[in-house]
């Protein structure tokens, strides 16, 4: 009775330890930028129109459902590709920035 309490006792703390430690290096993954983010989120924008249209298509939404919800996401699309368009305006000014100019 008692190896089995000492058996669970210590499969307990090796798993709480294995839970809760913290290791030395953590993969955090690519710094995410403003601009890939706004290129993830207009292909996903884009790909909620095609979905919509497909099932408006396949008769799955009334036509007045279908035009709220399309012109949503095309006043969404285009405030997506308007802050890409401003963004890599700013870094292509940035870059072609004489060498003096620069910070």
């Amino acid at each position: 009775m008692i190896v089995a309490i000492v058996a669970c006792a210590v499969m307990t703390l090796g798993s709480l330890y294995y839970v809760f430690s913290i290791p030395e290096r953590l993969y955090l993954g690519p710094e995410k930028t403003r601009l890939a983010y706004l290129r993830e989120r207009k292909e996903v924008v884009y790909e909620n129109l095609r979905d919509l249209n497909f099932e408006y298509k396949a008769g799955k939404f009334p036509d007045a459902d279908y035009q709220s919800l399309k012109a949503s996401l095309e006043e969404e699309a285009a405030a997506v590709l308007a802050e890409i368009a401003r963004l890599e305006e700013a870094a292509m000014a940035s870059f072609n920035k004489p060498k003096g100019a620069r910070g």
